[in-house]
């Protein structure tokens, strides 16, 4: 089970291979560093290993040889999940678990991501961001026309 999170923050999955940047795909990743973000920062709450990992080849295994349902159950509770890519499948399987998968070109570091995720939470979220917070139950105020950004 994964530990409460904090009041008013959101859940971020990062898929990484070194615990220090975002450079893994999803079926590869033998690690996912997981953070809860607010407007005001973030703070680690787990690492998420894994020694299961596809060797990103891209054929298909066998039937009954499931490695994506393990590592959504590992990854409830977060909103949003960053990788490099991620098949058709896998990212139906974690947004019906109610976690949203990003798909990031380049890999970069876990600090980039997270403040990137941090500015969207300062300003008006875009609409798909909008509607993981409602769906997490995160509060965010109707943007106004008197908004700067």
């Amino acid at each position: 089970m994964p530990p409460e999170r904090r009041p008013g923050a959101l859940r971020v999955a990062i898929a990484t291979q070194d615990l220090k940047n975002l450079n893994a795909h999803f079926g590869s990743a033998r690690r996912f560093a997981v953070y809860d973000v607010t407007p005001a920062g973030w703070s680690f709450v787990e690492a998420v290993e894994f020694e299961d990992i596809s060797n990103e080849s891209g054929t298909q295994r066998t039937e009954g040889d499931d490695r994506i349902t393990p590592r959504v159950r590992a990854l409830k509770g977060c909103h949003l999940l960053f990788c490099l890519a991620i098949g058709g499948p896998s990212a139906a399987k974690l947004v019906t678990a109610k976690i949203h998968p990003i798909k990031v070109p380049h890999p970069q570091s876990i600090s980039d991501v997270l403040w990137r995720t941090q500015g969207m939470l300062r300003k008006t979220p875009p609409p798909w961001l909008r509607k993981v917070l409602a769906g997490a139950g995160l509060r965010q105020r109707k943007p106004s026309f008197d908004d700067e950004d």
